[in-house]
Order: structure tokens, then sequence, then C-alpha cells
């Protein structure tokens, strides 16, 4: 769940430790103190009292600051800090409720209890299954982790890691290739996990910024936001969703070399090999470079390979960017990275209802598998909304299925079957009414690319038509009657009125529509001459125009301030993207009719406002 979204389900009191810690970070002048300076500028320079979408804004100006806050807190060794942010940060952990965060926390402390149990066994039995080597690495490392905690004992201080033994610690995990997994469990051999009480767990991450709790809902909530500066500090560069679906294009051969690196049982089923894989937090760089790759394979056979998943595995009709292999692996992870933060899920939302429901027909035993699979509470959970809230998208459902029961699938539903049956099921969900919607601001932008790339194939030629077309269906939702046979009879061949919303007895309002590919559209002048031209056409047709819109992608400065001083014109700006937000708030709003009248204050019209307006119980 978004951070912003978050902050509007807590109270204020419930954010006073998140703002504390930004507020604490802003008074130490962070980096870019200039551009979080000009945002509480324009609100009276008090944090507290700036909208929740401006203290996002802030936050995401401060996560380099954040993540060092939160690197320090590692020095507690009784925090558990590793072990609480591994559970909050799997995917579907956005929110949880206080009872099933206990149960979670409860079912680690027990797994890692056994875990580092049977790990002293395998290091002190001469029959090991843990091969020589890796045998040694990992007795190397304890001994190091027992000098660093109990060398204090020496000088009669109480026991603990400073910073700089921390440091060396980390080098020393990193060069013999540790997982996350591994160090947690050699760290925890050496100072054994007390398990605390949940309230000091939920009261303690709170604190220090990581979680938001409600006390009346007993609910924690988790920020995307904050979930992705926790994946880095965990080395986590993909998460657990994109791991698996890499793995997934893997031949068993070589997930077997990674099991093996890992004291992994070979022997188990692919899906728990993949599973426990990700699970032992084994850099995703270095699995790529060095984990899966037998001895005496060569760089280039390395980046063949790397090449070859991307082409072949992920289905990209452009080559992996970079020379070396670490600048292509770094070009796939900022691949998943930008998926991860791409708010679009490839097909409509109502199209990924429709694909539950078909799914849930088809396959009963799904539900079952994603509550597993995620860990989740309720007892139902296939429904878009929820899902999306948990950051789980279509293709987040679709790789936890069996492929050959996603071929069944497709027979079933007359789907194409030839292909990759993911992209193919996608494909065949899609809702193009609201995929167009979705990707209004792409098309006012004329972003061929990024349409492509989202399912959309369209002309350039098109793409003008297509955006009054999507600006149309909007007002439709917001409740606005698009009179399209009073703008046929006010229209001429000199004057071409793009969209007339009729108020009936209140008059009209007349928009236009324009696309540009550069950002900021900036020909004041012409348009100008086009609005006053449809206005003189409207009212000599005896109808009042009590407002004029004009819609575009985006405006540049002089165009807003060159508004802004013509006091004739009547003339509103407003953005796509504003508009998308506005449409998603009146979605969920009480309101029938979007009220017209919040559209007649600002030149540029602000979201915010309106937003603010509408949600107003």
């Amino acid at each position: 769940m978004k951070l912003n979204k978050i902050l509007d389900n807590v109270n204020s009191l419930e954010k006073n430790s998140f703002l504390k810690i930004i507020d604490n970070i802003i008074s130490n002048k962070p980096k870019n103190h200039k551009e979080i300076e000009k945002i509480l500028s324009e609100n009276n320079n008090n944090l507290k009292s700036i909208d929740n979408i401006n203290i996002t804004k802030v936050f995401n100006l401060i996560t380099d600051e954040f993540s060092e806050i939160i690197k320090q807190e590692f020095v507690d060794t009784s925090s558990q800090l590793d072990i609480l942010i591994d559970i909050i940060i799997k995917d579907g952990r956005n929110l949880i409720k206080e009872d099933w965060f206990a149960n979670l926390y409860d079912k680690e402390i027990k797994s890692l209890k056994n875990k580092t149990g049977a790990l002293i066994k395998q290091l002190e039995s001469d029959k090991s299954e843990i091969n020589n080597n890796r045998k040694r690495d990992y007795l190397i490392y304890k001994a190091c982790v027992n000098t660093a905690y109990f060398n204090d004992n020496v000088s009669n201080r109480d026991t603990k890691i400073t910073n700089d033994e921390l440091s060396i610690l980390l080098t020393l995990s990193n060069e013999l290739k540790l997982s996350q997994e591994e160090i947690k469990l050699i760290n925890y051999i050496v100072i054994p996990p007390v398990k605390l009480q949940i309230d000091k767990v939920i009261n303690d991450l709170k604190v220090i910024g990581l979680i938001f709790y409600s006390k009346k809902n007993r609910q924690v909530y988790v920020a995307d936001e904050v979930v992705k500066v926790l994946r880095e500090i965990r080395n986590k560069q993909v998460a657990d969703k994109f791991y698996r679906r890499f793995l997934k294009l893997l031949r068993e051969p070589q997930v077997n070399v990674v099991c093996r690196n890992h004291n992994i049982d070979t022997k188990l089923p692919l899906e728990e090999k993949i599973s426990n894989i990700i699970n032992e937090g084994i850099l995703f760089s270095n699995l790529l470079s060095n984990e899966l790759h037998k001895e005496g394979i060569t760089l280039t056979e390395k980046k063949k390979f790397v090449n070859e998943i991307w082409e072949k595995g992920l289905e990209m009709s452009v080559s992996l960017k970079g020379t070396t292999l670490e600048e292509k692996i770094a070009n796939l992870i900022s691949y998943f990275d930008e998926i991860e933060k791409d708010e679009k899920i490839g097909i409509s939302i109502d199209g990924y209802g429709q694909l539950l429901s078909d799914l849930n027909e088809t396959y009963p035993e799904l539900n079952q598998l994603v509550r597993a699979e995620f860990e989740m509470q309720d007892e139902f959970v296939l429904k878009s909304e929820y899902l999306l809230d948990y950051n789980i998208k279509p293709r987040d459902i679709l790789d936890i299925i069996e492929n050959k029961e996603l071929l069944e699938f497709c027979k079933k539903y007359d789907l194409k079957q030839r292909g990759n049956p993911v992209l193919n099921i996608l494909d065949g969900y899609k809702d193009s009414e609201n995929l167009f919607i979705e990707n209004y601001v792409n098309i006012g932008f004329r972003d061929l690319n990024s349409l492509k790339e989202n399912g959309i194939i369209i002309k350039e030629a098109n793409l003008g038509l297509k955006f009054e077309e999507v600006t149309k269906n909007i007002f439709e939702k917001l409740g606005f009657v698009v009179d399209e046979d009073l703008k046929k009879k006010l229209n001429t061949k000199k004057n071409q009125i793009d969209i007339v919303l009729n108020l009936g007895e209140e008059g009209l309002i007349i928009i236009e529509c324009k696309t540009v590919k550069e950002s900021g559209y900036n020909k004041f002048s012409s348009v100008t001459r086009q609005m006053k031209s449809y206005i003189d056409l409207a009212t000599g047709n005896g109808h009042n125009v009590v407002k004029s819109l004009l819609v575009a992608p985006d405006f540049s400065d002089d165009f807003v301030n060159d508004c802004d001083l013509d006091f004739e014109l009547n003339l509103s700006l407003i953005t796509a993207s504003s508009l998308l937000k506005i449409l998603g708030a009146f979605k969920v709003s009480k309101h029938k009719q979007f009220p017209y009248q919040l559209l007649m204050k600002d030149v540029l019209i602000k979201e915010d406002r309106i937003i603010k307006a509408i949600n107003k119980k």
C-alpha cells in the first residue's frame, strides 16, 4: 500500500513517530533540503500541516538518510531487527492484523530456533552434510561474530556489536558469499533470539518509522516506499515475486547448483527448491554472476546467458543494455524495480477481477494457494482491489500457477495457446476501455513506447482523437452529460469543439484537448483564439458557457501565467494526470455526480484540493 494511502487511514497521533523522524532528518539539512524547503514553504513550513501527498514527496527525498538511521538500529543486537524486517518486506505484508503479525512472528522465531539447532548439529558433526569448504566458511564467520559480541566482557562492559565491528562482519559475509539467511542463522547461534511480546515488537517498529499501527483497528500498515528502503538494507535487490519469476526460467540443473552452494536439499520438488532459494536471501546479482554457474564458465558465456534470459525468458523485444556483466545485471534489476514502482497492472482492474473469478472457478484450490504463498489471514483473497492493496498484480498470481494448468486454462477459455501462457492470458483479459483510461497520460504525451509496453498498439496519427475519446469517457464516469448531439449542431467547418458538457439550466462547459510530445504545453495565443471562437459560437446560439477547460498532459509555467492574466476567457487548465487522480477519488466518494463548481476556482486546477473536497463527509 502506498504511503499517502496509509496516511489517509491513520490518525494524527498514529503518524507522530514517522513525522518526528522525518522532521529530525530535515533539521539536519539532508542532501535534497532545497527541494524539501520548497514543498514546506508552500505549506507554512510545518510538516504536520501539509497534506499526505506532500508528506510522501518529502519522504521520497530523504530515503538515503532514513536508511542510515535504520542501519544504526542494527547495533542493538536485542532488537531482532533483521527478523522483523524479513517478515514485513515479504510480498503481501503491506497490511497485517495484530494477531496475524503475532502469528507470523511466533512462527519465525520457532523456525529460527529449529534451523539454528539443526545447523549447530551439522557444524559439530564429523559426518556433516555441509561440504568442508562451506563448513569452514560458517565456522570462520561464527568465530568472528562471537569475538565481536563477547569481547566487551574483557573490559567489563555490556556486550554489543559496534558499528565498526558490524561493518567488518558485513565485509566478511560478502567475501564468504553468505546468504542473508546463513548470516542470520549464525548470528542467532551466537546470540540466541528471545521471543518478545507483540506489543513491544509493534511499538519498536513504529518508533523507528518502519510501520504504522491503528489501535482502533488493531492493524499494522507497511508502506511500499518503506519496504523499498528495507529491501535495500537487507540486500534484497528484487522483490520475492520477481526472484521467483526469474528462477522459473532456469533449468533444474542450474537451480541445483545454487542449492548445493547453500546447503539446500536437491531432492526436493522444484517449487520447494525455488522457495528455499528465495528465502535464503541470496543476493540476486551474485546469483546471476556466480551462484548458478558451474566452474569453468567464461565471462562471455555468462553475458550470453543473461542476454538469453532477457530476450527469450522475459520475451523482451529490445536488447539488454550494458557492456559488462555487472552493467547487464544492474539493468535487469532496474527493470524489475521499474515494474515494482509502476502502478499500472498490465490489464484493467475490471479485467483483473474477471480473471480472478475465472481462475477461481477453474481452480478452486487457487484461493488457498495464494493465501499460503503470501501468508494472508483473510479467508477469501481473490479480489482485485484487495490484492492491489497488497501490491499483488495479475502477473504475480499467474506466476504461482503451474505451467500445465495455465495451458489448460487457455484451452478452456479459448485463449491463444502458442507461446507464453502467462502473456496469452493477460492479453485475453485486457479491458480496452479501462486500459486506455489507465494509460491516459501516456496517450497525452504521445508516448508510443510506453503504450506498446502496456499492450496498446495505436498509430501516432490517431493519438489526438484517442486522447479526446478517453477524456470524454472520463467526464462521463464523473457523471457529466457529454452532449454529442449539441456539439454537432454547434460545430462548423471552421470551428470544431472537442467536448461539450451540458449542465442543463446551469449552462455548458466547453473542453479542448491537446496532446504534446515534449513536456509543457505552451501555445497560449493559438489555443486562446480557438477557445474564444468556441465560446462565441455557443453564446451566439443562445447558450450560456459557464466555463472553458483545456486538458493536456502538461503546461509550461509561461502558459499558466498567461492564462492567469486573461480575464475574458474564464479558462482553467487541467493536466491528464490530475484528471485521472480526480476520477480515482470520485469512484470511492459518496458523490454520484461530480460537483462542477470545484472546477471553477483555479487557473491550473489542483487535484489535491478537489480530492480533499469530494472526500469530505
